[in-house]
């Protein structure tokens, strides 16, 4: 493990300068910077445009009882040239405001987007979404519940959100999870830890 231990941290960047380049639904900004190389020195000066996102939370929804998995359903921009087209299966998300702590955002989250309010966190992982330009950092969970009356319709009318949950046998979603509509990184992770723990789950009920 000694190896995976970084030989850079922050310190080791140096931010020329840091502009607000785009201001729209989405910030974008223009950096210049220099780094540290593995070789020694310091790098030529980079111009890199940073999308900020800031953190989220992802939570899969999963019924220990009846082995039954939810996902959310949902029209997405950035798949609109998708071979499945842009209404994606998803993990429940959403982003978490300043002040706000990561499980908190996913209870809320959780009843906005599949009227749930009885379930119980596990962490799974906290990772970056697309470091090569994003700052995205997403807090990553599963929600054991019961999904006896899971499914239908739900969202806020003042976010636009129109979503549908789906309820779906654990065993058909993990056969198909690789070359389906759930084809985004928060949801294939989740899924994965799913299948993974899948089995002790089930046998503790919680």
């Amino acid at each position: 493990m000694q190896r995976l231990k970084p030989k850079f941290d922050r310190s080791d960047v140096e931010v020329v300068s840091d502009e607000l380049a785009y201001d729209g639904f989405f910030k974008m900004y223009l950096l210049k910077v220099k780094h540290r190389l593995f070789s020694g020195g310091w790098s030529t000066m980079l111009s890199r445009e940073l999308f900020h996102r800031g953190q989220a939370v992802a939570v899969v929804l999963y019924d220990p009882v009846l082995d039954l998995v939810g996902l959310v359903d949902q029209f997405r921009i950035g798949a609109i040239e998708s071979e499945h087209g842009p209404w994606c299966l998803e993990v429940v998300a959403g982003m978490i405001e300043k002040g706000e702590e990561p499980e908190a955002v996913a209870h809320r989250e959780i009843e906005e987007e599949a009227g749930l309010t009885d379930v119980s966190l596990r962490h799974i992982t906290t990772y970056y979404s697309t470091p090569g330009g994003c700052s995205e950092k997403i807090h990553l969970y599963c929600a054991l519940c019961d999904l006896s009356d899971g499914g239908g319709e739900h969202g806020l009318d003042e976010e636009h959100e129109d979503i549908y949950l789906h309820t779906i046998p654990a065993a058909e979603v993990f056969s198909g999870m690789l070359n389906s509509r759930a084809n985004n990184a928060a949801t294939l992770i989740g899924l994965q830890w799913l299948q993974l723990n899948r089995e002790s789950l089930r046998s503790s009920g919680s």
